[in-house]
């Protein structure tokens, strides 16, 4: 018997376009292209997608929390739509002058899921569009895969180890192939 597969995804700038005033409004929410068909082959090959992201506009008060909900309830959607599904989602509030242990780039929120779903995050990739996120990635022991949609120029500059793709399609064709093979190697 084969276990549950899992992979985490950042948000603003993987998924959707990201902006630097922040993404405010359902409104303002829109997918990258063929973000969404990545998430339904992730889906389809029996994925548990978990949505891991920064969103200090909340704490700033940039973002209100209902309108945060509204954002996340029509990603939801427009993944159902497309045939995906997100297992779960985890956000972080905290003003980047906390000092959180939550905020990327620390480790915090993945090694919450970890926690929390009993899972052992050395064999998960997370997919990212910054360092913040290929840095908390590597501080929890997954795969980071970092992508040049977003600010994925910056992981190039700054992390020439770190492989990197066009898109979340790319990175997910990916880790569809590695995991086959991977199980073949068993």
């Amino acid at each position: 018997m084969l276990s549950t597969k899992y992979i985490i995804l950042d948000r603003d700038g993987v998924i959707n376009h990201d902006s630097p005033e922040y993404i405010k409004t359902a409104d303002e929410w829109n997918p990258i292209r063929r973000s969404l068909d990545a998430i339904s082959m992730l889906t389809k090959h029996s994925y548990r997608i978990l949505l891991v992201s920064n969103q200090a506009g909340v704490s700033r008060g940039i973002i209100k929390y209902k309108d945060l909900i509204e954002i996340h309830n029509k990603l939801i959607s427009c993944c159902l739509a497309h045939g995906g599904k997100i297992f779960s989602t985890y956000y972080c509030y905290d003003h980047p002058d906390s000092n959180s242990i939550k905020r990327k780039p620390e480790p915090g929120m993945y090694l919450d899921i970890a926690d929390r779903l009993g899972i052992d995050l050395t064999n998960i990739f997370a997919i990212g569009d910054s360092p913040k996120d290929i840095t908390a990635a590597l501080s929890s022991g997954c795969k980071p895969l970092g992508v040049m949609t977003g600010n994925g120029y910056e992981i190039k500059s700054q992390m020439p180890n770190v492989s990197l793709f066009d898109d979340l399609y790319d990175a997910a064709e990916y880790v569809i192939d590695y995991d086959k093979q991977y199980i073949l190697n068993i």
